[in-house]
């Protein structure tokens, strides 16, 4: 069975250009938006839409949408609605596994380093982490 982890200090993460394989292989589409006006005294938040080179260069600084939102969006709840979020994806996924073995290095959040780790199948495994550095361990009684 093969697991992806992430290998170095920061946490687990795909780039846009990972997120975007990802959501194409669950034919689904990506869009990336970031924020440009933030919380005021009138409670109003903006997003544009932007392109996933400049996705890329923003690092964690950008949102993945599920659905095209428009090119300007005045509301957040409608962009959380309809956000995709890399941390919900179970790290035996074979579309995740896929997209690491194809992208390599280009899948890589900016604070990651993906590996992909074979075990033997049908053990029970769980993954613990440190400081975003993660490793997978057989599950197993403690108290």
């Amino acid at each position: 069975m093969k697991i992806v982890t992430n290998r170095c200090y920061g946490g687990f993460g795909l780039s846009a250009i990972g997120q975007k394989g990802y959501l194409k292989l669950k034919d689904q589409e990506a869009f990336f938006y970031k924020q440009t006006k933030y919380k005021s005294s009138d409670g109003k938040e903006e997003y544009v839409k932007i392109s996933i080179d400049e996705a890329e260069k923003l690092g964690l600084f950008f949102e993945c949408s599920i659905k095209d939102l428009g090119e300007k969006i005045n509301d957040s709840n409608l962009l959380y609605k309809n956000i995709f979020y890399y941390g919900d994806i179970k790290r035996d996924d074979p579309f995740l596994i896929r997209v690491v073995e194809t992208l390599g290095k280009e899948s890589n959040g900016s604070c990651s380093e993906l590996e992909i780790t074979e075990i033997p199948d049908g053990v029970e495994w769980d993954i613990h982490e440190y400081d975003g550095y993660e490793s997978i361990h057989e599950v197993h009684r403690s108290w």
